[in-house]
């Protein structure tokens, strides 16, 4: 047997490996979208029953950089993580322990301080209207923190977590500091991380224009929303797609 092909049995008996592949996926294509904050910003993934066992990025490594095999797998009810060998950041373990934690349903949790989710997530109402399909999406599907308490450490972690606590609720909007999405899986969560990000530019570009927006009803962003819930198929096949252009350009995150 060659080396090269004894390397790749090797990877794709890692536990969880396919998982794996799909959050290297996300982390590489987010920082090519820049919504990413130098080596800051992580991304999780349940990967037992009641969420709390789950897949992270190491700590301080860039979006950019980060392979299938570097994900560290954490256990939210240990309190000795911070102190192991390949501990966690602080913060992350602070936020993404609590969610993981506290809510179940949150399989996958992404974390960004991206630009426009960053800009609403510091106005005097973070929340975002429905202007516009992308926005409708979000309709009664996003809460806003406005309590802001300093680096998400554990405590911040408790608190931020106890916002998710209603299913419907995919987005938090943490105020004057950035965006949290959940998901039932990588491609859900990455999906509607994309999404937000879009709509937020969407309006806040639309402030900038000074002009009246055009809101959306009650009754037809819910619609709009609830179709967009029952929509087959899309998030997979965005992340499939976005594997492909990977397996292309740079097959190394599958490593």
């Amino acid at each position: 047997m060659s080396i090269a092909r004894l390397q790749k049995e090797t990877l794709t008996n890692l536990p969880f490996y396919e998982e794996r592949v799909d959050l290297a996926c996300a982390f590489r294509w987010t920082a090519r979208l820049n919504m990413h904050e130098a080596v800051a910003n992580h991304f999780s993934l349940a990967v037992n029953d009641d969420g709390t066992r789950f897949l992270m990025n190491p700590n301080q490594v860039h979006f950019s950089r980060i392979k299938a095999s570097d994900l560290i797998e954490i256990d939210a009810n240990d309190p000795e993580t911070l102190s192991g060998p390949n501990a966690p950041d602080p913060t992350a373990w602070g936020l993404h322990g609590a969610v993981h934690r506290n809510v179940p349903h949150a399989r996958c949790v992404m974390h960004v301080h991206s630009i426009h989710a960053t800009v609403l997530a510091s106005l005097a109402d973070s929340t975002l209207p429905p202007i516009d399909q992308n926005s409708a999406m979000f309709f009664n599907r996003h809460v806003v923190d406005a309590h802001y308490g300093g680096l998400a450490f554990e405590e911040e972690g408790e608190r931020c977590s106890q916002l998710l606590a209603d299913p419907k609720v995919k987005v938090m909007v943490m105020g004057n500091h950035g965006v949290l999405v959940i998901g039932d899986t990588v491609a859900d969560a990455f999906n509607r991380m994309f999404y937000f990000e879009r709509a937020a530019e969407t309006y806040i570009k639309a402030l900038w224009t000074g002009r009246p927006l055009r809101t959306l009803s009650d009754a037809i962003a819910e619609k709009a929303a609830s179709e967009m819930d029952n929509y087959p198929g899309q998030a997979e096949r965005h992340l499939a797609e976005l594997k492909a252009i990977l397996d292309e350009q740079e097959p190394v995150y599958r490593n």
